[in-house]
């Protein structure tokens, strides 16, 4: 399990992470995951925004590759088969509401925001809403923390063990320097 917190992200990275979004990074207070060729995959977010805005989503998947690995697998209905698998599965429904517990806990660290308390992300703990989520935390947890989340990425296209980035030496150089 990560326990935050995550070294502050650089100048370089937060670019790096725009660029990703194809807009102005918030909130981003660490890298919580990064690619094999170090760029950002998942970074943690404040639990609120420099604007006021509660922000529950603290592990926020900004790998372009991966979000789109994920978009795929939730317009080909991946999302009914691993509700089913928290249905019929009373321990993969326990481990999934202790990743529930776990993701609290870590963004807890940061700050308490009543206006989301109690909330997690992507359907935690009983339901299976969005897989961006649910592999932004498997990313930043580790393997065996949230298995919905390892499970998407089981069954995605994309793999955290190899480089998909467009520009894969960008984020190295500018953190180099």
């Amino acid at each position: 399990m990560t326990t935050p917190p995550f070294p502050t992200p650089t100048a370089a990275e937060i670019d790096v992470v725009s660029s990703q979004l194809g807009r102005a990074a918030r909130g981003v207070i660490g890298i919580a995951a990064r690619c094999v060729c170090g760029n950002p995959t998942v970074v943690a977010t404040a639990p609120r925004l420099d604007d006021g805005t509660p922000f529950p989503t603290f592990y926020y998947l900004t790998h372009p590759a991966a979000t789109a690995a994920m978009s795929t697998l939730e317009a080909t209905q991946v999302m009914p088969e691993l509700a089913r698998m928290l249905e019929e599965d009373d321990d993969v429904a326990a481990a999934y509401g202790r990743a529930h517990e776990a993701y609290l806990a870590d963004r807890a660290q940061f700050g308490e925001v009543p206006e989301i308390d109690g909330i997690s992300a992507g359907g935690m703990p009983t339901r299976v809403k969005c897989l961006h989520a649910l592999a932004g935390h498997a990313l930043a947890a580790g393997p065996g923390v949230n298995p919905v989340g390892d499970a998407a990425l089981e069954r995605s296209s994309w793999s955290p063990e190899r480089c998909a980035c467009v520009d894969p030496g960008a984020a190295l150089a500018d953190r180099a320097s």
